[in-house]
């Protein structure tokens, strides 16, 4: 198994992977520290979220919500690796699901390193690794806003499996991660990245160097267990002040309120979108 919840053909492509974390315990502190501007108080959701390649109806979304199992969802808001068409994913969706009493995580799928063995449409190498970041941070900012998701909200990396051996490969993961990390607050959007415990999830965790990474972690561990702490892979210190993710089951078959649908469930503990 290997990808997040993109396009059903590429999701068991390179999995070896199963958790991930975050930035210092400060996470709050450490992105909000960025800005000159006064930052939007954080809005933290903790409970059960799901996440699937393509965002439900409205009509799913509400009948979703009115059995209360999920109180969060992950929509993917763009970058040229998402796996899915999103044809309902619109600002009046967006208004209408968060009326209804969702609260939305926003997920973009960014350029992918280079030494990863799945075929992407866009990767970065060790020479435009910080220009693309930047890029592709400018992309998300603008797809979030164009959502009607407001400075203060999380955007959340999505960085699939890589041999995080392969030293010149890490090194320009994180160069490509600190400046789409840098990018964002310079907007005002908090940095948030989704990753696998053994693989690009643990690059960040350990990196000896925590300069521009992001503030928040979801790590991608499939042990079945709904937690953000008893299975944490690291330092209970790393990511706390509600700054960690934990998805924790995937391709999950399930039946709400008359509606169908695979999805893929986490725990939650983080910042979620700011609507207006």
């Amino acid at each position: 198994m290997a990808e997040h919840r993109q396009s059903r053909k590429r999701r068991y492509i390179t999995w070896g992977v199963a958790g991930a974390a975050v930035v210092a315990g400060a996470g709050i502190a450490a992105q909000t520290s960025m800005a000159a501007t006064t930052w939007p108080a954080q809005k933290t959701y903790t409970g059960r979220a799901f996440d699937t390649c393509t965002a439900p109806s409205l009509a799913a979304m509400k009948a979703w919500k009115t059995e209360g199992f999920y109180g969060a969802a992950a929509v993917y808001i763009g970058g040229k690796n998402r796996g899915c068409a999103q044809p309902n994913l619109t600002a009046s969706w967006v208004k209408s699901v968060n009326t209804a009493g969702w609260k939305l995580i926003p997920l973009y799928v960014g350029a992918q390193p280079p030494c990863q063995t799945s075929a992407n449409p866009e990767k970065f190498t060790a020479a435009n690794a910080a220009s693309v970041g930047a890029a592709n941070a400018n992309d998300a900012i603008a797809k979030a806003a164009a959502l009607g998701m407001k400075p203060g909200s999380p955007i959340y990396l999505d960085m699939e499996p890589y041999d995080i051996t392969n030293k010149a490969c890490n090194d320009a993961v994180l160069t490509y991660v600190r400046s789409f990390t840098k990018t964002l607050r310079a907007k005002t959007y908090r940095a948030g990245y989704y990753g696998f415990s053994s693989s690009s999830a643990k690059a960040i965790a350990t990196a000896t160097n925590k300069t521009d990474l992001p503030g928040n972690l979801w790590y991608a561990l499939w042990d079945k267990k709904n937690t953000t702490t008893t299975d944490w892979p690291w330092d209970p210190k790393l990511f706390t002040d509600h700054s960690r993710g934990h998805q924790y089951m995937v391709n999950s078959k399930e039946t709400r309120g008359g509606y169908t649908i695979t999805v893929d469930r986490n725990a939650w503990d983080a910042p979620v979108a700011l609507i207006g």
